[in-house]
C-alpha cells in the first residue's frame, strides 16, 4: 500500500508540473482532483482527520501549494515557506491573492520614541495550518464584522477542495447538471458545450447561500508585475457578488453599525472619470484606455466569459479602466489571501506616503522616516507592489484611495 499512496503522490505531482509550464487546468481540472493527491486510505502516513495526508485541511492544501527550497514565483504555490524567510527577505510568490507567507513577517519600530509593533498576523487571514507553522488569529477570535471562528478558518473556508461547483453551457452556476471537463479559471479555459461543465473560478465555494462570485485569471498569474500586469478580469451577476460573498463571513463591515464602504455598487461617471484621469500624485493626465492598475481592480459589470477572458491579461494588451456601470467590490483595496501590509491591503495604509523621495520607504532607503518603512528594507516594500519599478508612483506617492477619489 506504501507504493500505491508513493504513487498516487508521483501522479499528483506530475499533474501539478503541468502548471509550471504553462497549461493552468492541471491537478485540480477545475473538480474534484485525484483522491490519493490529500487522502491515504491505508498507509499510517495519512495523520489527520478524513484520512488527509495533513494533520489538517490548509497543511493538506499546502503539501503542493507551499514547498520549501522555492526560489521565485511559480505558478500554484501561494505560501513561501518559514525556512525560506529571515529578516528583511520577503515572500517570494504574487499570485493576485496574495502570499500566505506576509503571516510569518513582524515587524517593530520607533518613530518619536514610541515602539510599534506590526505582527505578521495582521497581514491578511489566518489559516490554520498546523503542519506549515499557521495558526488562528490571536487577536480576532472571529472572523471581524461576522462570526465565523478563527479557529476554523481554512482553505476550504473560501474553496471547495471536491470541487462540486460548476458552470454549465448556459452560463448557469450549479453543483450537479453536467460533468466538468476543465478550469474555468483562466482566459484559455475551454469553453463547455452542450452537456458539460467547467469549473467555477479558483474552486470557490458557496457561502451563507452566496454562490461563488465571477473571474477569470491569465494562464500565467504568479509572476513579477516589473514590466507588464497582471489582469483579473472580475466579473458581475444579480447573483454572483464579490462583496456579497465576502459579507457573508464579514457581515457588520458593510452594515449601518460597520464600516460602510459601499460593495457591489456601480462607480458612477465621477468615479469612473477619476479612474481614468488618475496616473500619480499629482497628475491626473491619464486615458481611460490605458488607466487599468492591479493595485486598485474594479469588478466589471459582466458575466460574459467570452468578455472577461479578452480581457485576462499578463501583458498590458488591455488596460483600459472601468465604466460607470463597474463596481466596487472587497478585492478592489484587499488581497484574498495575505499581502505585505496591515489588513489584507493591496498598498501601505499606515502613513502618509506610500513611496517617498523617489524610493520605496525602507530602513536602509529612508531611514530618517521610519513611520513610512514601518520596520522594512526597501526592496520588502517593493516586493509587496509586486517589485513594480518606482517610476510608476510620483516621488511623493500617497495612498491609492486617491486612485477613485483623486483627492492628492
Amino acid at each position: 500500500m506504501k507504493v500505491l499512496k508513493l504513487s498516487l503522490i508521483v501522479l499528483g505531482a506530475v499533474l501539478l508540473s503541468f502548471g509550471l509550464s504553462g497549461t493552468s487546468h492541471a491537478f485540480h481540472s477545475g473538480g474534484a482532483a485525484e483522491c490519493g493527491g490529500c487522502h491515504s486510505m491505508h498507509s499510517p502516513a495519512a495523520s489527520g482527520s478524513y484520512l488527509l495526508v495533513g494533520n489538517d485541511n490548509s497543511s493538506t492544501c499546502l503539501t503542493c501549494h507551499e514547498h520549501a527550497g522555492d526560489t521565485g514565483p511559480s505558478s500554484y504555490h501561494i505560501s513561501t515557506a518559514a525556512a525560506d524567510l529571515s529578516a528583511g527577505v520577503p515572500p517570494k510568490q504574487l499570485t493576485p491573492g496574495g502570499d500566505f507567507g506576509w503571516l510569518r513577517k513582524d515587524y517593530s519600530f520607533v518613530v518619536r520614541g514610541t515602539t510599534t509593533n506590526e505582527d505578521g498576523e495582521t497581514h491578511g487571514h489566518n489559516i490554520v495550518a498546523v503542519d506549515n507553522g499557521y495558526a488562528a488569529d490571536s487577536v480576532n477570535t472571529q472572523a471581524p464584522g461576522g462570526t465565523y471562528l478563527a479557529s476554523d478558518l481554512g482553505c476550504p473556508s473560501c474553496h471547495n477542495p471536491h470541487g462540486k461547483w460548476r458552470r454549465l453551457s448556459d452560463g448557469t452556476v450549479a453543483t450537479t447538471g453536467a460533468p466538468i471537463i476543465g478550469s474555468g479559471s483562466y482566459d484559455t479555459s475551454l469553453t463547455p458545450g452542450a452537456g458539460e461543465a467547467v469549473g467555477v473560478y479558483r474552486l470557490l465555494d458557496e457561502i451563507e447561500g452566496v454562490k461563488p462570485p465571477i473571474a477569470v485569471v491569465p494562464s500565467s498569474y504568479n509572476r513579477a508585475e516589473s514590466s507588464t500586469q497582471t489582469r483579473v478580469a472580475y466579473g458581475h451577476s444579480s447573483t454572483q457578488k464579490w462583496g456579497a460573498w465576502c459579507a457573508a463571513c464579514h457581515t457588520d463591515m458593510h452594515s449601518d453599525s460597520g464600516y460602510v464602504h459601499p460593495i457591489d455598487e456601480t462607480l458612477g461617471s465621477e468615479i469612473a472619470t477619476n479612474y481614468g484621469q488618475y496616473v500619480k500624485s499629482g497628475d491626473m493626465s491619464g486615458s481611460s484606455a490605458t488607466s487599468f492598475t492591479s493595485l486598485v481592480p474594479f469588478v466589471e459589470n459582466s458575466a460574459d466569459y467570452t468578455v472577461l477572458k479578452s480581457h485576462a491579461k499578463n501583458n498590458d494588451s488591455v488596460l483600459n479602466g472601468p465604466a460607470t456601470s463597474d463596481r466596487v467590490a472587497c478585492i478592489s483595496c484587499h488581497r484574498a489571501h495575505a499581502s505585505g501590509f496591515e489588513f489584507g491591503l493591496r498598498w501601505n495604509m499606515e502613513g502618509e506616503f506610500i513611496t517617498h523621495s523617489g524610493q520605496f520607504p525602507g530602513t536602509d532607503t529612508t531611514p530618517s522616516y521610519p513611520q513610512f518603512a514601518r520596520g522594512r528594507l526597501g526592496a520588502e516594500t517593493q516586493k509587496a507592489y509586486y517589485d513594480r519599478a518606482i517610476s510608476k508612483f510620483a516621488t511623493y506617492q500617497r495612498v491609492l484611495c486617491n486612485k477613485c477619489h483623486a483627492q492628492d
